[in-house]
């Protein structure tokens, strides 16, 4: 039996979340839905939860992926809904996440909001909507919102990258 680590990501839509990391090597499963911390932050907001292999997949690598892959500098007016966050399990994790947040900050010319949060609550979202972007390819919200994340795996994250399922995007 495979030893899997867990962590939550939110940033933006939880279509193009669960796409990006179900597009990496070392994640084994991406549950789509809402996450709620404690707190200011007890509202639920749309996130994935990612089990991965850390042995393939440094959680290093799946933090610099989803910083890169949504807005992460931007305080918007969607906030509440599409909150910057890293979801944590224990504390432990959390120290670790709040130093790798600091020493990637230097590649992005402003700061960064994600906040790391601790888990508390998880809803899943309805099944029609799982797996949204693999289900749907070529509707207009895909190609316009998810192909361009994914083509900055492709770009910045290839080893980590599964090429099987990104074979079809054009770059």
């Amino acid at each position: 039996m495979k030893n899997l680590n867990r962590i939550g990501f939110g940033g933006g839509c939880h279509w193009c979340t669960e796409a990006v990391f179900q597009s990496l090597v070392g994640v084994e499963n991406v549950q789509q839905g809402w996450i709620a911390s404690s707190g200011n932050n007890a509202s639920f907001s749309e996130a994935v939860i990612v089990e991965y292999n850390a042995a393939i997949i440094p959680i290093e690598v799946l933090i610099e992926i989803h910083l890169h892959t949504h807005n992460s500098t931007s305080a918007h007016s969607m906030r509440k809904k599409y909150r910057s966050a890293i979801y944590v399990f224990d504390e432990n994790e959390e120290s670790e996440v709040v130093d790798v947040l600091k020493t990637l900050q230097h590649k992005f010319n402003n700061q960064l909001v994600t906040q790391v949060l601790k888990f508390s609550e998880f809803k899943p979202s309805r099944e029609e909507i799982l797996n949204y972007y693999y289900k749907n390819p070529d509707k207009p919200f895909c190609e316009t919102f998810i192909n361009p994340k994914l083509k900055v795996l492709l770009e910045s994250f290839r080893n980590y990258t599964d090429i099987t399922k990104t074979r079809h995007l054009k770059y």
